[in-house]
């Protein structure tokens, strides 16, 4: 998924520096460490770092709890958080998990459930987390099983100013042929900018991301509520081919290889007029050394057949079932995720670096929003219209808006997305790509469709 990178040097530094310090801990290594100590696994983002830098001097000096943090990249910590839990060796006492993994992990008695320890904490306020996060980190048992650090949704960011040139006014509510109307317009009207920018990166967190939403408004799905794969069905096709021409026709330069980061450098230096994609990187295009700042506009995510069309995404904190230390741990995460923590953000690091997307109260907050004026109320507008129950026309089997939530999801959706990437590179038909995408779907469909008719 989409990453922050403003201090991606500045965290890549500091991930070898806190992998070693987090294999210090007393008693040896990550299970060691007495019954104030707690072990917590999780992603090298910049807002981790931040955390972890002020862990010590706040949480540990107000609890006497002290947290050994193990920090990985994304791709790394997933692979280890799994491991680890999936053994249950309980090491870890807490990690960092997104709502991809959570109700998965919670399925296979992985994760502890939350809600008993939020019912008796009378200070972390779970009413004020915006509801679409407590939604989608709760499993089908009803239980609660994360708590968001951050969270995102995705909108459409377009330059003010090229539009305004171009006599171009951007609806309130843009529908994707509008946007691809508006694309045309724009397109080479100033020298090297393109109309927009679309992820075509492989990956199931890269092109997949902002395509399946396309999928989802276009009325398409990759399954039906029993199982039914409908990758080659007429809706998904109408919307892969709808994205594939578009960024043919009017995307940016690379765009088989452009994924998160490269929309967002082409965005900010210009290269392009619009870009979809995730409401976390309006930070960036704003901040005070961004050369964008002040010229972006911020629209709802594009629509066909449904109300919105926005994804949903957070990185949460979760407990490991075998964990020893469950209250330490929710003291911890009690912490990490409240309202407390992002004014502790504000004031010792600044506004812009506060890990937002998941309170009400965060846009409440004149200090914030002196910061983030621009962009706040448009994420939080996307982040409250999120529905990861029903994110399409149809019922669906699992969870979930830019991906299914199974485990097979990553594979297939990976796979797939080689598919489509070669498809915009011209290698391959947007047919004969969703063709081998359905076949890959049939064998993912028949392990469930057996596994129900079994019970």
């Amino acid at each position: 998924m989409s990453r922050r990178h403003t201090r991606a040097v500045l965290a890549a530094a500091a991930t070898f520096v806190l992998t070693l310090s987090g294999c210090a801990g007393w008693g040896g290594g990550p299970g060691g460490g007495g019954p104030n100590r707690i072990n917590v696994l999780m992603v090298n983002n910049p807002q981790m770092i931040d955390l972890q830098r002020l862990t010590a001097d706040n949480f540990t000096k107000e609890t006497g709890i002290n947290v050994n943090f193990t920090v990985l990249p994304e791709n790394d910590v997933r692979d280890k958080i799994s491991q680890e839990f999936s053994s249950q060796a309980g090491q870890y006492d807490v990690a960092s998990l997104s709502n991809f993994e959570i109700p998965i992990y919670a399925k296979s008695k992985w994760i502890a459930p939350l809600d008993d320890y939020v019912a008796a904490d009378t200070q972390f306020d779970q009413d004020d987390i915006l509801k679409p996060m407590t939604q989608s980190l709760t499993a089908d048992d009803g239980k609660l099983y994360g708590e968001p650090f951050y969270g995102e949704s995705s909108f459409l960011m377009y330059r003010k100013d090229v539009l305004e040139q171009n006599n171009v006014q951007m609806p309130e509510k843009p529908t994707w042929q509008q946007v691809a109307d508006i694309a045309a317009q724009v397109d080479n009207k100033q020298p090297g900018m393109r109309g927009i920018c679309l992820r075509g990166q492989p990956g199931w967190g890269q092109i997949f991301a902002p395509l399946t939403t396309v999928v989802n408004t276009f009325g398409g799905t990759w399954f039906e509520q029993d199982w039914t794969p409908k990758v080659d069905g007429p809706e998904f096709t109408e919307a892969t081919k709808f994205y594939v021409d578009l960024v043919r026709a009017h995307g940016e330069n690379g765009a088989p290889q452009a994924g998160f980061t490269e929309c967002l450098n082409n965005l900010i230096q210009g290269n392009v007029a619009m870009w979809y994609d995730a409401t976390s990187a309006a930070g960036s295009l704003e901040a005070d050394d961004s050369p964008v700042k002040g010229k972006i506009g911020y629209a709802p995510a594009p629509v066909v057949k449904t109300d919105s069309s926005g994804w949903l995404y957070a990185w949460s904190w979760s407990i490991q079932q075998a964990s020893s230390k469950k209250d330490s741990a929710w003291k911890f995460i009690s912490w990490a995720s409240s309202k407390q923590y992002e004014e502790l953000v504000g004031q010792q690091v600044g506004w812009s670096s506060v890990p937002a997307g998941k309170r009400a109260s965060t846009y409440e907050n004149q200090d914030y929003l002196s910061v983030a004026s621009s962009f706040a109320e448009p994420t939080k507008a996307a982040i409250e219209a999120a529905d990861p129950r029903n994110p399409g026309v149809q019922p669906r089997p699992a969870i979930g808006i830019q991906f299914i939530d199974i485990p097979e999801f990553t594979d297939l959706g990976t796979q797939v997305s080689q598919y489509v990437s070669s498809s915009i590179a011209g290698q391959m038909s947007v047919d004969e790509a969703l063709e081998r995408g359905q076949r890959l779907a049939e064998d993912v469909a028949e392990r469930y469709q057996s596994r129900e008719e079994g019970q």
